[in-house]
């Protein structure tokens, strides 16, 4: 099975960022990295991708927004994250 494609809209200094991508490390995931900390069109594209979002990171697996570091983790406690990430 193919991996999925995995993206992620983080801001520097962000403590929840970093969990978020060492879990997707620890799996072994490849994923695409956005920093919006300077970049205020990235942050429009975050917000029109996942409307209502206003932190970060903001995750996409198959372009389907999961939410954040703590959606993340719970995807993977629950059994679900390595399904949808394509493992």
């Amino acid at each position: 099975m193919a991996s999925a494609k995995v993206e992620i809209y983080t801001r520097m200094f962000c403590g929840y960022c970093y969990r978020a991508k060492r879990l997707l490390e620890s799996k072994g995931v490849e994923f695409t990295e956005y920093d919006i900390t300077m970049d205020g069109a990235k942050r429009d594209e975050m917000r029109a991708r996942a409307p209502g979002a206003t932190t970060v990171p903001q995750i996409f697996i198959d372009g389907v927004p999961v939410g954040g570091s703590d959606d993340l983790a719970a995807l993977d406690r629950a059994g679900k994250l390595e399904g949808m990430l394509g493992l």
